[in-house]
């Protein structure tokens, strides 16, 4: 659900993994992506996101990840987000070739009501969620 600030609803947001690694590498377009969203409501990331970033780097690298995860919202897989990314994995394994984390990252958006930001759509055929490549 939105929270209610006034009049005005919180618009939630799903980062994906690529949207941070890209940020990550300096690239402009995906730091412009997190700020402008960080302004237009609420920012999260699944706890998938953090372990992908922190298997995909270097030593010296992971305080950079830890203080750019710190900005934003993590959340944890819980029952109700194991259970639909289980109903995605039954629905889009074979069709998609869908992936554990995957399934995960869009059962949070789903439970969060948010917006999955992410640069591959291909990975996410469910209907029922959100989706935007912002670049």
């Amino acid at each position: 659900m939105e929270q209610e600030t006034g009049d005005k609803r919180m618009k939630k947001y799903l980062i994906d993994t690529n949207i941070f690694i890209d940020h990550l590498k300096g690239k402009e377009p995906a730091k412009k992506t997190l700020k402008s969203l960080s302004e237009a409501g609420e920012v999260y990331y699944s706890v998938v996101t953090r372990i992908e970033l922190l298997a995909g780097i270097r030593e010296k690298e992971i305080e950079d990840v830890e203080y750019l995860l710190e900005i934003y919202k993590e959340k944890d897989v819980n029952r109700e987000i194991g259970e639909r990314a289980g109903r995605y994995m039954h629905d889009f394994f074979k069709s998609h070739a869908l992936n554990i984390g995957d399934a995960i990252i869009a059962a949070t958006a789903d439970y969060l009501d948010a917006e999955l930001i992410t640069l591959n759509i291909k990975h996410f055929p469910m209907k029922d969620i959100k989706i935007k490549k912002p670049y």
